[in-house]
């Protein structure tokens, strides 16, 4: 149960940098133009796969092992700059837009969901990153309550239980995200010769839209897995709730 094993980088970072910024920088730098940032998708994918690549090796040198956050970000880029130079390259839009577009939107939260699984028995899950973790709960006081009264196995049960939920808010994501693709890109005409203009609009449109749709429920899903968190150690500790919270 304790954390305090061979301490691992912030898994927040790992996220950042093996993740999140590759992906912006594949959205963003993908077009072809004047603008010094219009790299277009060939070379915005090398820009971007650097960033794990580079992270990945500085990890190897420094600890003598992969980093799985990089590894799974090498993976993710690597899949959607493809996908993004399979569709600009073509003179027409590709038939089956929606789809191939969709399928790339819906992998990513569904990487990042994995993750969750993936890091469940790190010394840094990342559960613990983004829920369970001391800024919010008291987790010394809670983890020296459960051992006391001997309820290890529920304790680990509980994180577990509430693990699978938030990745299971990330399959709902992945579903929202496919469902948006389709909505506004089903009608891409291949004939029109304008097709990457209105597939850029269309683009930012999902993008706008993922926002709303798609944070509202996982901030909902987010706040349920706290109640749940808090009423299962509840349970587990005796412990009230003033004492399993940290004060604001």
């Amino acid at each position: 149960m304790s954390q305090a094993a061979a301490k691992e980088e912030n898994p927040l970072i790992n996220i950042i940098v093996n993740v999140l910024l590759p992906t912006i920088i594949l959205s963003k730098l993908s077009k072809e133009g004047e603008a010094v940032y219009q790299l277009g998708p060939s070379l915005a994918m090398v820009v971007a796969l650097a960033l794990p690549l580079g992270y990945g090796i500085w990890h190897w040198a420094k600890h003598k092992k992969f980093n799985i956050f990089s590894c799974v970000g090498l993976g993710a880029i690597l899949l959607t700059g493809l996908i993004t130079i399979f569709l600009w390259k073509s003179p027409e839009a590709k038939p089956h837009v929606a789809l191939i577009f969709g399928l790339k939107e819906a992998i990513q939260p569904l990487i990042l969901g994995s993750l969750f699984i993936i890091t469940r028995r790190s010394s840094s899950p990342l559960f613990r990153t983004f829920i369970y973790n001391d800024t919010i709960f008291d987790v010394k006081r809670i983890e020296q309550s459960v051992a006391e009264k001997q309820q290890i196995s529920e304790y680990e049960g509980l994180i577990w239980k509430c693990t699978l939920l938030f990745f299971g808010s990330f399959c709902v994501s992945a579903v929202l995200n496919l469902g948006l693709s389709f909505y506004f890109l089903h009608d891409l005409e291949a004939s029109n010769p304008d097709w990457r203009t209105v597939y850029n609009e269309q683009v930012g449109r999902i993008t706008f839209w993922g926002f709303l749709v798609i944070g509202a429920p996982l901030m909902i899903v987010a706040f349920y897995i706290l109640y749940t968190m808090v009423n299962g150690l509840e349970k587990l500790t005796g412990l009230d709730r003033e004492t399993l919270l940290v004060p604001r």
